[in-house]
């Protein structure tokens, strides 16, 4: 903990950090386990009806015995990998696009009012006709998990690129610097820590598309295990996937956490 190139003031003011940290996780720890504990106990004692609402036991033992029979595990995979590819989609489509608009501020002025109403609009309705174009497949889910992320990145990464401090722009001109090399040297570069916010934001929103299109039209996923033990009221399988959904939303946004920090030491 102690580096001996920090002023002891330096010193202590990391170990105070580092206690704070493991204060808030330990809260963290326990205010989790009283929810858990709490549920089980009205489960089992019928405070709650257990055939509702589920208990940790029942589903931790769903968990186990479709996880032994390779069901749980396909389920899974379906929903990253169509999560992943909405989302690798929607963050390049969005930031090319962003770039188009910065860079011919024509076609930004002419689509603004087109991506304000789209962005506005539910994209629940727009996966039936995604549907009926592309069929009951991963196509359809994938397009509509697309839908609802890349609006949000290219306003964002554009609104970005439009507010880059205009003297720096001007001082690449002034060297006789060009329109790609404005781009390259100032607009990208101070728009990093904005590009990696929005794809945070990216990864959530492709999950929530994901699990409409599997809503509709999933023939596996997460989305569709979520609709068919509702309607054959099986709790159990609707608890253990919103858990595992919000487990795995959690571990890819952590995943870009790491990847943002990579990158940063690097930068250095």
């Amino acid at each position: 903990m102690n580096n001996h190139n920090m002023s002891p003031e330096q010193n202590k003011y990391l170990r105070k950090v580092y206690k704070e940290r493991k204060v808030i996780l330990l809260y963290q720890i326990i205010i989790l386990a009283v929810l858990i504990i709490t549920w089980e106990i009205c489960s089992l004692y019928g405070i709650i009806d257990s055939f509702i609402f589920s208990s940790p036991s029942r589903i931790v033992k769903t968990f186990i015995e479709m996880l032994m029979d390779g069901s749980l595990l396909y389920h899974i995979w379906v929903t990253l990998y169509e999560t992943i590819i909405s989302f690798a989609l929607g963050s390049i489509l969005g930031i090319i696009i962003a770039i188009i608009l910065w860079w011919n501020n024509k076609i930004s002025k002419i689509l603004e009012p087109y991506l304000i109403v789209f962005n506005s609009l539910p994209k629940t309705a727009l996966a039936p006709i995604f549907i009926v174009w592309l069929g009951h497949n991963k196509k359809s889910i994938i397009v509509t998990a697309l839908t609802v992320a890349i609006v949000v990145t290219i306003i964002n990464v554009f609104n970005g690129f439009s507010n880059v401090d205009k003297e720096k722009v001007k001082l690449i001109y002034t060297f006789n610097g060009k329109k790609i090399d404005v781009l390259k040297k100032v607009i990208i570069p101070a728009n990093f820590s904005n590009i990696i916010s929005t794809m945070k934001v990216n990864i959530g929103l492709s999950f929530i598309g994901v699990i409409i299109g599997e809503f509709i039209a999933g023939r596996a996923g997460l989305g569709q295990l979520i609709v068919y033990g509702s309607q054959v009221l099986k709790m159990d399988w609707v608890m253990m996937s919103i858990i595992l959904l919000a487990l795995l939303a959690t571990g890819l946004y952590e995943l870009i956490v790491f990847a943002e920090k990579k990158v940063n030491k690097f930068n250095e």
